[in-house]
C-alpha cells in the first residue's frame, strides 16, 4: 500500500516468553529464511537513539493512543560507526512507514553537540524535516534503546518476523558508542517482543504457524518503555 509515495507496511506487536519464543522459532525456521544481515546464532544488536520534543510528544502521542504518529531516530547496528542511518518512522492505526538516510560518524557526534547547522545544508528532506524540527519544537535526544534482533524473512508477501530480545535502556548517557553508558532492563529477562511486519498480505501458511492461543497483540513501543524505564532509575538515583 502506499501513501504520499511512502510503502505501508502492517505491522503486529506481540509480548512472549520463552516457551512461546522456542515454539516459534522452531516452526519459522522450517519455513523462513534468517535475515541477511545476522551476525552471530542469536541475531545482531540495534541500538537506536529516539528523539523527542520539549513537550515529549511522542512519548504522549503514543499513551494517548494516537492514530498517526511519528518519531525520528538515529539507528546503528552492531556498534558499527561505518552505518549509521538517520529514520523516521510514522505510523497509522496498524499501518507503518519508515523513511532513511545514511549520515557520517562526524555528522552523528555533531548531532550529539548540538551543532545542526549541517542538516539544513544537507540535500535531503529527512535530514531537513529534522532540522524544521529541532528549530521549532525543540526536538532533542531522549534515549538510547538497545536490544537484540533474531529475524526471519519471507519473500512472498514481504514478511518479516523477529524476535527482539534483552530490551534495555541508557541510564547515564546518549551516545551509542560510548562504552561507558550505562544501560538497564527494560523488560523481565524472560519476556521478548515478537513482530509480524508484512506488505498486502501474510501467507496463509506464516499466519497458521504463529498463531499461538497464549499470544496476544499489544501496542508495544520499544522507545516509550525505555524513557519510562530511564526516569525511573534516574528518580531513584
Amino acid at each position: 500500500m502506499k501513501n504520499h509515495n511512502h510503502t505501508l507496511r502492517h505491522e503486529f506487536k506481540y509480548y512472549i516468553n520463552l516457551k512461546t519464543y522456542q515454539i516459534l522459532k522452531q516452526r519459522i525456521s522450517v519455513v523462513a529464511k534468517r535475515d541477511e544481515n545476522t551476525k552471530r546464532d542469536d541475531g545482531y544488536l540495534i541500538s537506536s537513539l529516539y528523539f523527542d520534543d520539549y513537550q515529549n510528544s511522542a512519548l504522549k502521542e503514543k499513551i494517548d493512543g494516537d492514530r498517526f504518529r511519528k518519531k525520528f531516530r538515529i539507528r546503528v547496528y552492531e556498534k558499527e560507526s561505518g552505518l549509521i542511518k538517520l529514520e523516521s518512522k510514522s505510523k497509522l492505526d496498524s499501518w507503518t512507514a519508515k523513511e532513511s538516510t545514511r549520515i557520517t560518524y562526524e555528522e552523528y557526534q555533531k548531532i550529539l553537540d548540538e551543532d545542526y547547522e549541517f542538516l539544513i545544508q544537507k540535500d535531503d528532506l529527512l535530514c531537513r524535516e529534522l532540522y524544521s524540527l529541532i528549530k521549532t519544537r525543540l526536538l532533542k535526544p531522549k534515549v538510547i534503546v538497545e536490544y537484540e534482533r533474531e529475524a526471519y524473512v519471507v519473500d512472498e508477501g514481504n514478511v518479516r518476523l523477529t524476535f527482539d530480545k534483552q530490551l534495555r535502556s541508557s541510564i547515564n548517557g546518549l551516545d551509542i558508542f560510548d562504552p561507558n553508558v550505562v544501560y538497564s532492563a527494560a523488560l523481565a529477562e524472560e519476556i521478548m517482543v515478537f513482530e509480524v511486519k508484512y506488505d498486502d498480505f501474510i501467507p496463509k501458511h506464516i499466519r497458521a504457524l504463529i498463531n499461538e492461543p497464549s499470544m496476544q497483540r499489544y501496542a508495544v513501543s520499544k522507545y516509550v518503555i525505555c524513557k519510562k524505564r530511564r526516569e525511573r532509575v534516574i528518580q531513584h538515583d
